[in-house]
């Protein structure tokens, strides 16, 4: 008999995997679904990037295995880029490895460190591939709950009484990632002083996931940039938000030289490289100036604005200060809980939004909407839920 491997037990398909389908026959039969789910940026790169990538490709030495670590092209514009925008000096040479994406990061991760039954720490609401890659490498999760009362942050006395040390002295992982998705909390430096503090006294290993520091956040924060970090700190970072090159699967580990020699024991037998011209596309977007970021952020404020009239009409709350490229709303009274306000505007409205419970029990009572629209999508969605409503009553 052909069975699957007991490390897939408790893993299920990714929500979306499986959404995507059900909305995909939607369309097949005609409902035109409008998407306002999903992160993926639907604008292009610059045009610099793009260029960059025709003319690379284009040559005929560049179709070969690459470094293992990455060109020293893209590694030297990465550090560019964090001294620009954090305020972090890090050694191209051995503080960088570049990444096929930052989700592939998180899996390498789990995999060099984490042993059958390591207790790790995840966010809940949070990113749920923290979880699956943590089980699949077979550590213990261990839920800490962020609650808006407390703005999204861990409270770090509830967090000392969770702390269980390993039975073998390793450190456990202890996964964070600020701006915070879904919920668009900001950080403070003293946060992350703090945070670094905290996983010093008690064995952790933090590993900070930081794609959204550039999208609606005008002051990009690096957990890197507190003194003694890169004692107990990996920062993974992307260009798939601040680049608009989510399919290009770029990405980025950044930490202590030993981390990084640590993370590549285990990468190097997983892939042979990036395409060459990708990274130096990657190179050239990080090169990118400050009128980049405004850009993209000008058109993400405006739809911004969008999203809330249509938040409102659905009665839901939120705040207005939340960065990310998306928004977190808590749901009306009416509904059980964000599944069913979604599956509502979805089969009465034709326009999907996410259930915030896909990123853990602390998010049932929320829904998150993507600004990876248009204006005129988010104001069709408008209309369509206007004109259902008027027909429900």
């Amino acid at each position: 008999m052909i069975a699957t491997a007991k490390r897939l037990d408790g893993i299920g398909e990714y929500y979306f995997s499986k959404k995507l389908r059900e909305i995909d026959e939607l369309n097949r039969q005609g409902k035109a679904i409008i998407n306002l789910g999903i992160g993926s940026p639907d604008q292009p790169p610059h045009p610099d990037v793009i260029k960059e990538l025709q003319e690379e490709t284009a040559k005929p030495n560049v179709h070969g295995y690459q470094n293992y670590k990455g060109a020293p092209a893209l590694r030297k514009a990465i550090a560019g880029w964090y001294s620009t925008w954090y305020n972090v000096t890090l050694d191209p040479e051995t503080e960088i490895l570049p990444l096929i994406g930052s989700k592939e990061g998180i899996m390498h991760i789990c995999m060099t460190y984490i042993n059958e039954g390591d207790k790790v720490y995840v966010p809940n609401p949070g990113y749920p591939t923290y979880r699956s890659a943590a089980s699949l490498a077979g550590g213990n999760i261990i839920e800490y709950t962020l609650e808006e009362k407390n703005g999204w942050l861990p409270d770090f006395k509830t967090l000392k009484s969770q702390i269980i040390a390993n039975d073998n002295g390793r450190a456990a992982i202890f996964f964070i990632n600020y701006p915070h998705m879904p919920t668009g909390q900001l950080p403070t430096l003293s946060f992350f002083q703090q945070l670094v503090g905290f996983a010093k006294e008690n064995n952790l290993l933090l590993v900070h996931d930081n794609p959204y520091s550039f999208i609606l956040n005008d002051s990009p924060m690096s957990i890197l940039e507190v003194e003694g970090a890169k004692d107990v700190t990996i920062e993974l970072n992307s260009l798939s938000k601040s680049q608009n090159m989510a399919g290009w699967r770029l990405g980025m580990l950044c930490g202590a030289k030993q981390r990084i020699e640590e993370v590549l024991r285990f990468k190097s037998n997983m892939d042979s490289g990036m395409f060459l011209p990708l990274q130096l596309a990657a190179a050239k977007a990080l090169s990118l100036e400050k009128d980049w970021y405004e850009s993209i952020n000008a058109i993400y404020r405006k739809r911004r604005i969008k999203v809330f009239d249509l938040l409102k009409l659905l009665n839901c709350s939120f705040s207005t200060h939340q960065a990310g490229m998306f928004v977190w709303a808590s749901i009306p009274a009416e509904y059980k809980d964000g599944y069913a306000l979604s599956d509502d505007v979805l089969y009465r409205s034709g326009v999907f939004i996410t259930p915030g419970g896909i990123f853990g029990s602390a998010g049932d009572k929320y829904v998150r909407v993507s600004l990876c629209s248009t204006e005129e999508k988010i104001q069709e969605s408008i209309e369509r839920i206007t004109a259902s409503m008027k027909s429900k009553k």
